[in-house]
């Protein structure tokens, strides 16, 4: 079984890569561009069909490792 975890900055914590992403988009000139918001993605596959235990599982991941739950969300998709 397959996964993708998304995890983003909450709303309304600075993100300085996305301001840099975005002044260096502008400085190609590509204009068109509002604001950047930087992310990380993880896939990751797992052994199993339990789509409900693999959502536990992964889960706990995110809590315990691959996001910092103070200023991150994160969203489980699996395909």
């Amino acid at each position: 079984m397959k996964a993708r975890i998304v995890v983003t900055l909450k709303t309304g914590v600075l993100d300085p890569q996305g301001k840099a992403i975005e002044s260096a988009l502008q400085s190609f000139g590509i204009q068109d561009v509002g604001s950047v918001r930087q992310g990380k993605v993880f896939d990751v596959e797992l052994a199993g069909s339990d789509t409900e235990q693999a959502e536990t599982t992964l889960k706990a991941a995110c809590e315990k490792l691959l996001a910092n739950t103070v200023i991150e969300n994160y969203a489980i998709e699996i395909a």
